[in-house]
């Protein structure tokens, strides 16, 4: 291996123009999402203008329903991951050690442990806006309006939801936790 054959070097082993723009762009981009992280309501709002708009293209071009299914999808992914313990009580046994971290309670009289998300807030709204920038990007490649009765896929869509829902809340009340928290109940004394 030669010395320029590494990515982004050129021949005499110094980055080259192109692998410094990237890695400062990609430096500004964290930047930019570790400054975001603390106003997690400006987030989402800029998620749901973000969706908006990308439904109004949607309606106003009359296509692109294949990937927007998809992205429905994708979204319904990422928020049951959201919902999801990340460790899921089912697949713990009775006599496994705690080792592995926190885990649910599963009895009335144990300690409080909060719930721990399979997929936490930011990585959630991090993956469904990055999906809503892909699937805006798609629309404009004529290469993805698949024609498609429309009708059947938001049909199916309801189906899939309401059945994956369903499943989930039951798995909520069998192992008795509820993902949105907030803290432990504090009591207070009658004085």
């Amino acid at each position: 291996m030669s010395e320029g054959d590494s990515v982004g070097e050129s021949i005499h082993g110094k980055p080259s123009a192109i692998g410094r723009f990237f890695t400062r762009l990609g430096q500004k981009y964290q930047s930019w999402l570790d400054k975001s992280t603390p106003f997690s309501s400006m987030r989402w709002a800029a998620t749901l203008l973000l969706t908006a708009i990308y439904m109004i293209r949607v309606y106003i071009l009359q296509g692109w329903y294949i990937v927007t299914y998809a992205l429905g999808i994708y979204h319904l992914n990422l928020f049951i991951a959201f919902l999801s313990p990340k460790v899921d009580p089912s697949l713990l046994d009775e006599g496994e050690s705690e080792d592995e971290g926190p885990a649910l309670p599963t009895k009335q009289n144990e300690e409080f442990r909060p719930f721990i998300r399979r997929l936490p807030e930011f990585k959630f709204w991090h993956s469904a806006t990055k999906g809503i920038v892909i699937a805006m990007i798609c629309t404009f490649f004529e290469a993805f309006n698949v024609p498609v009765f429309w009708p059947i896929l938001v049909m199916y869509f309801i189906m899939l939801f309401c059945i994956t829902m369903k499943r989930q809340i039951k798995h909520m009340i069998k192992y008795r936790y509820l993902p949105f928290t907030h803290g432990k109940r504090q009591y207070r004394e009658d004085t």
